[in-house]
């Protein structure tokens, strides 16, 4: 029965999180609060884990998930349970698209998509924000990082290497 409830749950994911990685995180939260597979704090800790190392967001935490509740097999039936809508979907769209790629109402549809994207990937932003500035060290790294992100020219993994030494450095 574990297995069912893991393919219903993370399809349901795959299904609605249109957008990418970050889509998921509101669905994985929901997640979190109704199921003992994982925590807040570790969907905060696979956030952080998954941005900085290859690998979908979704799928990692699908995996995860599902190895915790049902191991090996669990995590398999999860990760097939959230790929799964994208699968169809994208079979469907790569049939269709030569016939329905100038309609304007599937132009129409896609635009009216694009909004509610951007407000999951805020939502998930928000989320993640709260979960992460939690004291006073906290706030001033977040200044800091956003300003030196801001006026530096430097490159993600810069950014990402100097925030795990400050992380280290001050304990944050």
């Amino acid at each position: 029965m574990i297995y069912v409830i893991l393919f219903f749950e993370f399809f349901k994911v795959g299904l609605f999180a249109i957008g990418g990685g970050l889509v998921t995180v509101p669905f994985l939260f929901d997640l979190s609060e109704k199921y003992s597979w994982f925590t807040a704090k570790e969907l905060a800790d696979m956030i952080a884990v998954s941005e900085s190392t290859p690998g979908p967001l979704g799928v990692n935490m699908a995996t995860f998930a599902g190895f915790r509740a049902a191991g090996i097999p669990g995590g398999i039936v999860a990760t097939l349970g959230l790929v799964f809508p994208s699968l169809v979907v994208m079979i469907l769209i790569a049939k269709m698209m030569d016939k329905y790629s100038c309609n304007t109402r599937v132009q129409r549809a896609l635009d009216g998509i694009r909004p509610a994207v951007i407000a999951l990937i805020l939502s998930a932003g928000i989320e993640i924000a709260r979960m992460a500035v939690v004291d006073l060290k906290a706030v001033i790294a977040l200044v800091v990082f956003l300003l030196v992100i801001h006026f530096g020219k430097r490159g993600p993994i810069f950014y990402l290497a100097l925030s795990a030494v400050a992380g280290i450095v001050f304990k944050i």
